[in-house]
Formats: C-alpha cells, sequence, structure tokens
C-alpha cells in the first residue's frame, strides 16, 4: 500500500508528457508520486513495441527518485484491463507501486471507443465496478482510480462511493465535467471534492484551480484533500512542489541532462514539447520567443536543443555563456540568473494551463 504521505503531491498523467526523464525531474523538486501517461490496455496486450517501450520506461532507475510511480490504464474490457495491468504489474509489485483506472480522460478517442471520462453516466456504473473489482481482486498491487465530475454532479459522490467499495485504495477527483472540446471549462467545483473526502473513508486527492504554491496549500485546506494531483501547470514549473520558479534554460538543460542518461523513454517530440513549456512559462511575452519555437521544430536531437538554448536563446535573453547549471540543480541560486523572463513574466501562466 502507498502511504498516505506519498499522495501528498502528485504529478498527474499527461498524454505523451509523463515520459520517465519529467517523471524524475518532477520528483526531484518536490512531488511525492508521479504517474504514467494513459496506457491503453489493448495495446498492452497487441503491440509488443508498445508494450516494451513502456517496461523500459518503468525499469530506468534515476538515483531512486523516479519511484514511486503510478501505472495508469485505461479500457472497458475487465478481463482485458487485467490482462494488461498482470503485463506490468511485476515491474510495479517490485517497487510497490499500484496501477489506477483513468475514468476521467476527456478526449475525442476516449469518447469513440468508450473509456476514460465516458464511463461515468450511471448505465455504465457496473461495468465500473466490474472492472475496478478485478482489478481489485487479480492483481498484486493496490488499485485506484482518477474521475471526473458525473453530469448529474451529485452522483459524484455516489460513484466514488461505489470505486471505494469495488476496492480502489484512493480516488481522485478532476472536479470539472467531461468535455472533448474544453478539457478545462471553467473553474473547478472544489466543494464536490470537499463532500467526496467527507463520505469517503479511503484517500481522496483533489485535481483542479492549482497553479501556485498557494493553491495547493489553500485547496487542501478548503478540500481536507489528502493530497493535489496537478498536471499541465507542471508542465510550464515542474518545480511547484518545490515552492520555487526556476530560471527556464537551467530547468530545460537539467532535464536534457535526464533524457541523456535515459535514452530512448521519451519521444523527440515529448522532449521539445517539454522545453517549450518550461521557456514559454516564463517568456512567452518575450520578442523572441516565436523565434525559439521556430527553431527548437528545426533541432533533430537532443545536443541540438541544447545547443539552441546555450547560444541563440542565452544571447536573445543578454545572458550568452552565463547560462549552466550549478551542481546539476536549476531551482537553487537563480539571483545570478534574473533575466527578462524571470520578473515581468515569472507570474503569467496561460489560462490554458489551469489545472
Amino acid at each position: 500500500m502507498i502511504p498516505v504521505e506519498n499522495l501528498s503531491f502528485i504529478a498527474a498523467p499527461m498524454v505523451n508528457q509523463s515520459d520517465m526523464p519529467f517523471r524524475a525531474l518532477t520528483r526531484k523538486y518536490g512531488a511525492t508520486l508521479t504517474y504514467t501517461q494513459m496506457l491503453s490496455a489493448d495495446k498492452l496486450l497487441n503491440d509488443q513495441d508498445y508494450l516494451e517501450f513502456h517496461q523500459r520506461d518503468l525499469t530506468r532507475s534515476a538515483d531512486g527518485i523516479e519511484r514511486p510511480v503510478v501505472v495508469q490504464l485505461c479500457g472497458n474490457d475487465p478481463e482485458l484491463v487485467v490482462k494488461a495491468g498482470k503485463k506490468l504489474q511485476g515491474y510495479c509489485d517490485a517497487i510497490g507501486d499500484p496501477l489506477d483506472l483513468n475514468l476521467g480522460c476527456p478526449q475525442d478517442h476516449a469518447r469513440e471507443d468508450h473509456y476514460g471520462g465516458y464511463l461515468l453516466g450511471r448505465k455504465d456504473w457496473p461495468l465500473i465496478q466490474d472492472i475496478v473489482s478485478s482489478m481489485s481482486k487479480l492483481l498484486s498491487v493496490p488499485v485506484s482510480a482518477k474521475i471526473r465530475l458525473c453530469q448529474n454532479t451529485p452522483d459524484t459522490v455516489n460513484l466514488g462511493e461505489l470505486l471505494e467499495a469495488s476496492g480502489a485504495s484512493w480516488v481522485t477527483l478532476h472536479a470539472r465535467h467531461v468535455s472533448a472540446k474544453r478539457r478545462r471549462q471553467g473553474a473547478a467545483d472544489l466543494h464536490e471534492v470537499k463532500r467526496l473526502k467527507e463520505k469517503l473513508r479511503v484517500p481522496v486527492i483533489s485535481n483542479g484551480n492549482v497553479r501556485t504554491w498557494d493553491d495547493l496549500i489553500e485547496n487542501r485546506k478548503y478540500t481536507g484533500a489528502d493530497g493535489c494531483m496537478v498536471g499541465e501547470t507542471l508542465l510550464g514549473n515542474p518545480c511547484l512542489f518545490a515552492n520555487v520558479v526556476p530560471d527556464p534554460v537551467r530547468i530545460s538543460l537539467e532535464y536534457l541532462e535526464i533524457c541523456k542518461l535515459h535514452s530512448e523513454t521519451a519521444s523527440l517530440h515529448a522532449i521539445q514539447a517539454h522545453v517549450r513549456h518550461f521557456v514559454e512559462h516564463q517568456c512567452v511575452r518575450r520578442p523572441w520567443f516565436q523565434k525559439f519555437r521556430k527553431n527548437l521544430t528545426h533541432c533533430d536531437n537532443v545536443e541540438d536543443i541544447e545547443a539552441l538554448l546555450l547560444t541563440k536563446v542565452s544571447r536573445w535573453r543578454g545572458k550568452a555563456g552565463q547560462v549552466a547549471i550549478k551542481d546539476g540543480d536549476a531551482a537553487t541560486d537563480t539571483s545570478d540568473y534574473e533575466d527578462d523572463c524571470s520578473n515581468e513574466d515569472a507570474s503569467y501562466v496561460d489560462p490554458s494551463l489551469w489545472q
């Protein structure tokens, strides 16, 4: 069983963004638990390359900070979900990690294949109960579930109680309704997280409305939740859980160092996306930012991205030759690196990144 203290600060599962190097980076800077991206049960069983890639992702070691990690599965067939879980539970069981059933994904492919957030309607509750119960009984590791608000909002607590009775070790609530067009339409309804926490005996995790450290504190104070899960806000600031806003170039270089140490655990596309988010978080308003994005897309490997950061980006910022990782830590001793990105824009967060 995962200790409750490991549920305090959780890095959420994000499609093509929850790679091992990024998970390790967030763990270094305060995350107590991380998730893999949502993995397809069907592909784990029928695509050997897909299975081996994610097994490799789970077996790389980064001085122990890569764990604990939660493997998140999606599917709508209890037998297939359990079989897929058994493909990975050996890796998880060795480190005492749980598997999670995604019942919150709002994307079009989830709707088309009828899984994720599109299983929240009452007509599918027997199926949800069957899946969670089967996982809980037949897998050797704990099982949890991540949900969104039911269309009839008061039903959400009833669904949480059903998940608890079916064997879920904890429940995470992203307190927004499912919408394929706008994944974060409006603010999360934290009152519903509070209601769920008051009703369940198992731990409840709050997901939503976190952009800053103060938001984390207020969220847990209001909801009484056992922890907070944060997703896209971490893409801009992976040091959020350490209450630090790092230099964007230095944190990018630190991430790239982890990528080099653990090659073949993140695609070039994912690496480029992470570096873009790190820089965008603080520098999006700068006149050179669009040039940076264009140059980034033309990078063919990690070394090209490093060169871009250390030459052109540092020159655009007026810091040529000054930016480097000191002792491998990008989130400390930032006083020497104050620049045009770290003052006016440090508090700026694109509303589309609200969690």
